[in-house]
């Protein structure tokens, strides 16, 4: 048989696209003849041979482009081909069938690098302030037998205040890693610098010895008050002064059956879960060594409280608990909730891509790199196979981790992506219906360097979504850019992003108010509601807000609704327990946590079922629930009707979550010698280029006469026309001024109609002195600039009465 017949018969045999692809490429350019081509010199292949050696891969392990995931094809043989010409790529590989040589290129490189089992943290980059001691440490998964109770307070908890390193011994202290102003650079491993080593007096007894250089770790300072007292003091944020939540740290050299204290003297918040029950987590390597025990809840005599300290004019806050180790020499670890590391995430997602039966379904990619370098990952998880009706599938978009201290997202991300990517039917059927994208970790930087809430930049990553900064703010601009392109392609069902929370027990959701009809803003809530009933002992609805605020609209939640995602949702998670159902006064496991993920997937096929008997249901139990509310708050006049306010207008702001508004752009814009100019306004614009400011002055002064004497005589004006016009009941009429014309009657006031008496306790959500509602008669304040020309009239009323409510849209201000 010639070598093309034989060529030919491999393309019909073969099963294999990419292959017949190649094969018709190469017999393209003449590779199968009937002739074979003549050799090569044994000269030329030795320089051939040379050169392919040359050119092999050099990759070092911890370049974060290196891919470990090649190593089987790197133990394929290669072979040159006798051709006129030596070939120099490295991408041709020949197979033998029957002694004959069957050329095919190397398969692509994939996107991304998932490090490899024995060395899970090799490209883990930090800054290069960081002094990295301990390498990756790992915890064993455990479920307790039994629900963990809340500690129950006795009310003779002792509140130390702190003495500080004056009055005590100071046992642990690293470098800040806050050398310069912001982030400049990083590197593997960071600096590896000298270790700092804690000096005591030989006649005391050895103190505990303290660690928190590894991932996710940061106490910054331990001093010993008392023999077995230690006021511990955590490190911010890093390039901040601010987030003092998160702590992570290793114990070493205890004593068994020896009471220690522990205060850390430095927390930010007024209030925490810890003064409602919650404990803080131990873990013994030693009990997981031999008992097979992980993370328990521990302490005793637990109390926050403030202290006498102040930093920045603002209160500081001690958090204190007593504990006995269980064993003596061990190596210990104190945690605010259970951590999961980049590097957990690491060994999570080298089992997802190695596991064969995953691979069809779903593909790991990196969506952009970290101001640091490190990769943030994206998985695309949907069924395998392209049908008439794939470009119809609706998107959801699932995140977690965009504040690198709120640890208890990642294990609710574990356990939805254990269930997306499961053989249950359940698991298969959402395949088949939606296309996921899933980004497991968002502010890997701030993960690795132990952060509570910002990412290198010093900054709330989860205010700045709608950021054009992408070399500041790569994680969310990358995310932002790659909803739009999906909402281009098709429409996107849900978007969830997965938070902690420090201050409120259960699992609830923040949603977003469209301030359209109302029953709108009920199907906003269906799918919350039906998350309640899916796990009623663990979510509380009554806990759902939805009230958009300003200071929330560069969260991924009120970005990505105005980008057009209608159940656009943050979900938190407390750091605590439940009060719900029979898990009332339980703290939550991180198997508690997985099964939160299991339920986020069972939700969405109740939402999107065909048979739509569960929605009707909720809607009409949404509908009875806001009746009562609305009676509750507006009184048995209100007749259940909401006029013309939103749903969310009713209910409360979501204030007691963890929030904070943005602190402007990033540090190395606001601290650096080379930042952009600031711009001068116009007014100093055109002071520069006019006369002398001798002259300038003068005029000035006279323009600013000229408009005290108009808004004087205005203000008298207005008070002879009002006149008593008060109407506590009176129904509001449009009155105003025409902006061409300067007559009255053709703008609305500012008011809200058919609010009645009770209408006046909805300023904000927030209950205020019943005030009338009706405007001022003859209410428009007429303002004229130096010039005389006329402008918009002010109304009295609008001036006067509960500014904190809006207009909605369709009303007219």
């Amino acid at each position: 048989m010639s070598p093309a017949s034989e060529t030919d018969s491999a393309m019909q045999t073969s099963d294999d696209a990419y292959d017949k692809f190649i094969l018709r490429h190469l017999q393209h350019y003449g590779l199968f003849t009937g002739t074979a081509p003549p050799r090569a010199s044994a000269s030329s292949f030795d320089r051939w041979a040379v050169s392919q050696d040359s050119q092999s891969d050099t990759h070092s392990p911890d370049s974060p482009d290196s891919n470990t995931g090649d190593e089987e094809q790197d133990a394929e043989k290669t072979f040159p081909l006798y051709l006129h010409k030596p070939l120099r790529t490295k991408q041709l590989l020949i197979d033998f069938n029957g002694g004959r040589p069957i050329p095919r290129l190397r398969q692509p490189r994939d996107l991304f690098a998932i490090p490899s089992h024995s060395s899970p943290i090799q490209g883990v980059r930090w800054p290069v302030e960081c002094d990295i001691t301990v390498g990756d440490i790992q915890h064993i998964e455990w479920d307790p037998p039994e629900a963990e109770p809340f500690y129950q307070c006795t009310g003779h908890e002792r509140t130390p205040m702190p003495v500080g390193e004056e009055k005590g011994n100071i046992v642990y202290l690293i470098n800040p890693a806050t050398r310069t102003a912001h982030f400049t650079c990083s590197r593997v491993g960071g600096s590896q610098g000298p270790v700092k080593n804690a000096h005591w007096s030989s006649s005391q007894e050895p103190p505990l010895s303290f660690e928190s250089r590894f991932q996710s770790g940061n106490l910054q300072k331990a001093v010993q008050v008392g023999v077995h007292d230690y006021e511990l003091t955590l490190r911010h944020d890093l390039y901040t002064t601010k987030h003092t939540q998160w702590f992570y740290f290793r114990v070493q050299n205890m004593k068994a059956g020896v009471t220690y204290r522990f205060s850390i003297i430095n927390l930010l918040k007024p209030s925490s879960l810890y003064s409602a029950g919650m404990r803080p987590l131990l873990y013994s390597e030693r009990a997981a060594r031999e008992q097979g025990q992980g993370w328990t809840r521990t302490g005793a005599n637990i109390k926050y409280y403030r202290n006498n300290r102040e930093q920045d004019g603002k209160p500081l806050y001690s958090l204190t608990w007593t504990l006995e180790f269980p064993h003596v020499g061990d190596s210990c670890y104190l945690a605010h909730c259970y951590p999961y590391t980049y590097s957990d995430l690491h060994r999570y997602l080298c089992r997802v891509v190695r596991q064969p039966s995953t691979a069809a379904y779903c593909k790991l990619r990196v969506l952009c790199r970290s101001l640091a370098g490190n990769p943030v990952y994206v998985l695309t998880i949907t069924a395998p196979g392209i049908s008439l009706d794939s470009h119809v599938k609706q998107a959801v978009v699932v995140t977690a981790r965009v504040h690198p201290g709120e640890t208890n997202s990642s294990w609710i991300m574990q356990g939805f992506l254990d269930f997306l990517l499961g053989d249950s039917p359940d698991a298969s059927l959402l395949r088949e219906m939606f296309v996921f994208k899933v980004i497991p970790m968002l502010n890997p930087d701030g993960v690795v360097v132990g952060n509570y809430r910002c990412s290198l930049a010093g900054r709330d990553l989860n205010r700045n979504y709608r950021t054009l900064l992408q070399e500041s703010f790569p994680c969310v601009w990358h995310t932002c850019n790659m909803v739009k392109r999906l909402l281009s392609e098709r429409e996107v069902v849900l978007y969830c992003d997965l938070h902690g929370h420090s201050r409120k027990n259960n699992v609830f959701m923040y949603g977003c108010d469209s301030k359209s009809s109302t029953s709108v803003n009920l199907q906003e809530r269906v799918f919350p509601l039906m998350m309640s009933k899916n796990a009623h002992d663990k979510f509380s609805f009554g806990s759902c807000k939805f009230k958009v605020q300003k200071t929330k609209e560069g969260t991924g939640r009120v970005v990505m609704w105005k980008l057009g995602i209608r159940n656009s949702y943050t979900m938190e998670s407390t750091f605590g327990g439940s009060t719900l159902g029979n898990r009332t006064g339980t703290h939550f496991s991180t198997q508690d946590l997985k099964s939160i993920g299991y339920h986020l997937c069972d939700t969405l096929l109740d939402y999107c079922d065909p048979d739509t008997t569960k929605t009707s249901q909720c809607l009409a139990e949404l509908s009875a629930l806001l009746r009562l509310e609305i009676s509750r708050r507006l009184g048995p006049d209100s007749n259940g009707s909401l006029g013309g306010l939103s749903v969310s207008d009713i209910e409360s702001s979501t204030s007691g979550s963890n929030s904070s508004e943005s602190d402007g752009p990033p540090l190395n814009l606001v601290n650096t010698s080379h930042q952009k100019r600031h711009l001068r306004s116009r007014k100093e614009r055109n002071q520069l280029h006019r006369k002398p400011s001798s002259v300038r002055g003068k005029k000035t002064q006279d323009t600013l006469a000229m408009v005290k004497d108009t808004e004087k005589r205005q203000k008298v004006e207005a008070t002879q026309q009002s006149g008593s016009a008060w109407s506590p009941h009176h129904s509001p009429q449009a009155h105003g001024s025409d902006h061409n014309t300067g007559q009255e009657g053709s703008v609305e006031a500012v008011s809200t109609p058919n609010m009645g008496r009770a209408g006046a306790h909805l300023c904000g959500g927030e209950a205020t002195p019943s005030v009338p509602h009706g405007p001022v008669s003859g209410a428009a304040v007429q303002q004229s600039d130096p010039k005389g020309r006329q402008v918009h009239p002010i109304h009295m009323a609008a001036m006067t009465l509960c500014p904190r409510i809006k207009a909605h849209p369709g009303q007219t201000l």
